[in-house]
């Protein structure tokens, strides 16, 4: 990769802010958590996976800024922690993921210094196999790339969503790594614009043959024969294999089915949710009304008019082909085999 989405460096979170994309590569640098619970909700930093990484990492520097003076307080202050960082975006299940993961060390029997040592690690440690599972994922997926077709992609799932070389857009970097010749159709993804303003920008940047359309464009070309795939990342996939992504992906998996073309998701294992029986059960971010009646600062719509700004749906586990993790490719009866994965 030609650069990195987020680490952690002399007590200091870095983020790359993705909201100045594609026009500046700009760094900030986080020192509170209360700036990592602002940065997760304004989306300086996105997709599921990397809000996991920036989640664990908060908790990292609410444990090394505490000054409680007994394990109680320190433990207190941290659960208060988790609370904020898990509020800032509610559909993605990696996020509580990470920062329980590090919250359930306070139920260790250690020295303060010593537990705030092992809360760095901890975040540390979650940084570095997302690293390592995006790149196994890539792997796995990379079998499904067939040479000479084209794929289309949705939203970001790429680098810029996670620790690693991304979800989604690992299985195309890996199938590139083996010499295969492919091309990606990136979807612009309205409001916020990640595919075109992030995903396209990204595959650009690393080499691989991307074309940027407007998302009302995919029927169409799907009809016309341009399309032989779809490929999109996750950020919650229900128990029964239902899966939450990016607005508009429920609708490219329709499109999908109704041309006989394949539709792959490629996530973390630790995106499935076996407490979350089916997608009704996943709650739906809804986003600022301004990301719709405004164009980056400029209004692009009546500034009264109602708006509807849900950012993620779910497509049905009858509509995907195969869903990948760092685990290996799993095919319906999703339920019984995504299960089966975690043996």
């Amino acid at each position: 990769m030609n650069f990195y989405t987020l680490k952690w460096q002399d007590g200091t979170v870095l983020m790359m802010d993705q909201r100045k994309l594609p026009t500046q590569e700009i760094y900030n640098t986080y020192t509170r958590i209360e700036e990592v619970a602002e940065a997760i909700k304004t989306m300086v930093v996105r997709g599921a996976p990397a809000i996991g990484v920036a989640g664990a990492f908060g908790m990292a520097l609410a444990a090394q800024n505490s000054q409680a003076g007994s394990l109680e307080t320190f433990r207190q202050e941290m659960d208060q922690a988790a609370d904020l960082l898990i509020s800032q975006r509610p559909t993605a299940v990696n996020l509580p993921w990470a920062v329980r993961r590090v919250q359930n060390l306070l139920n260790q029997n250690n020295s303060l210094e010593v537990l705030k040592e092992n809360i760095l690690s901890e975040a540390l440690n979650i940084f570095e196999e997302d690293v390592a599972m995006c790149e196994a994922m890539g792997k796995h997926g990379a079998q499904l790339i067939e040479e000479g077709k084209t794929y289309l992609t949705h939203c970001n799932a790429g680098a810029l969503a996670t620790a690693g070389q991304g979800t989604a857009l690992s299985v195309f970097y890996e199938a590139a790594k083996e010499g295969k010749k492919f091309s990606v159709i990136a979807s612009e993804t309205r409001p916020f614009l990640q595919g075109a303003r992030l995903t396209a920008w990204e595959l650009e940047k690393n080499g691989i043959d991307v074309t940027l359309i407007t998302d009302n464009m995919v029927a169409h070309l799907m009809k016309l024969g341009k399309i032989h795939g779809v490929v999109t990342g996750s950020d919650r996939i229900a128990a029964n294999g239902d899966v939450a992504n990016k607005i508009g992906t429920y609708g490219a998996a329709l499109l999908a089915k109704a041309h006989k073309i394949p539709f792959y998701v490629v996530a973390p294992y630790s995106t499935v949710d076996f407490e979350t029986p089916n997608g009704e059960a996943i709650p739906i971010e809804e986003r600022p009304r301004e990301e719709v009646i405004q164009f980056f600062g400029t209004a692009s719509a009546p500034e009264s008019i109602r708006v509807l700004n849900p950012a993620f749906d779910v497509t049905p586990a009858e509509l995907i082909k195969a869903i990948v993790t760092e685990r290996g490719i799993v095919h319906a009866p999703y339920k019984i085999n995504l299960a089966q994965q975690l043996k």
